[in-house]
């Protein structure tokens, strides 16, 4: 059953210090309550249930605002079944580690940095490599790892380049607004005019990716491999499920929860700086 915690939070002296949360109050979610929520909020408040998405290819990122009728609706899935496996879930046990709805910006940011950033660049010449070798060996009987192998080097070097974009240009930007909030010092307007401008094409940017990653599991079968693959077909197929399940998780934390908070901060201090 999905929990909804309180937590006091504790400061401590660095944002890259693991956030400290002290329980206070833990209340069941009811079906009824499941049921006025948008996917993306059911994420939101335990990351657990995230699994129970994915494993019915109903999208709590880039399409999360939808209930769990609409999305079932549109997938031809019983949203019975879902809410009867969202009521399993039992309460996070990381002591508020999965609840990333608790933590503050630039900590999260640093999360995003550190863990996702970082497993996209290593794992992107290793997935290149592996695809672009099934292509040329298995091409002439499976033409489908051809199409896989090109649609994921375009994914490659377009989320090469919106990481950098990120981590050169929006990051920064949202951690110089949560320090003026902090400090009480007014914050500089951005050269692009409002947080919500980079946003809006970072928004784009994850919708492309997240569909041509769609369209590899298509042309995969869902990553299930034909009886004649070889190792190397086989993990690649492996490799190319995680690196979808790690974006999906990856953008659910932009699109949900850090974008929303940044454009929250900047109409914040936009509005005690015009007062």
């Amino acid at each position: 059953m999905i929990h909804v915690i309180s937590f006091i939070r504790v400061e401590t002296p660095s944002c890259l210090q693991k956030n400290h949360f002290i329980y206070q109050e833990e209340q069941a979610m009811t079906t009824t309550q499941l049921e006025s929520l948008t996917i993306k909020d059911i994420v939101t408040q335990d990351f657990q249930t995230a699994a129970i998405f994915e494993k019915h290819s109903l999208d709590f990122c880039c399409r999360g605002g939808k209930t769990v009728e609409e999305a079932c609706r549109e997938r031809g899935i019983a949203p019975e079944i879902i809410f009867a496996e969202l009521m399993h879930v039992t309460p996070a046990t990381s002591g508020g580690l999965s609840r990333f709805g608790q933590w503050d910006a630039d900590f999260l940011i640093d999360y995003i940095v550190a863990n996702h950033h970082k497993y996209v660049s290593k794992m992107i010449p290793v997935i290149l490599a592996h695809t672009q070798k099934v292509a040329s060996v298995h091409g002439e009987r499976h033409p489908e790892v051809i199409r896989i192998a090109s649609l994921f080097q375009g994914v490659a070097a377009d989320l090469t380049q919106h990481m950098q974009k990120e981590e050169l240009m929006l990051f920064p930007y949202i951690k110089h607004l949560l320090n003026a909030k902090r400090t009480g010092s007014v914050h500089q307007q951005p050269p692009f005019g409002s947080a919500q401008n980079p946003i809006r094409m970072m928004m784009q940017e994850h919708q492309k990716a997240g569909d041509e990653l769609y369209e590899i599991r298509s042309l995969s079968n869902s990553y299930a491999p034909p009886e004649d693959a070889c190792t190397t077909y086989r993990v690649s197929y492996g490799e190319l499920q995680e690196f979808e399940r790690d974006l999906h998780q990856h953008v659910h934390l932009e699109n949900n929860i850090l974008f929303p908070e940044a454009v929250r901060l900047e109409a914040q201090l936009n509005g005690q700086s015009q007062s």
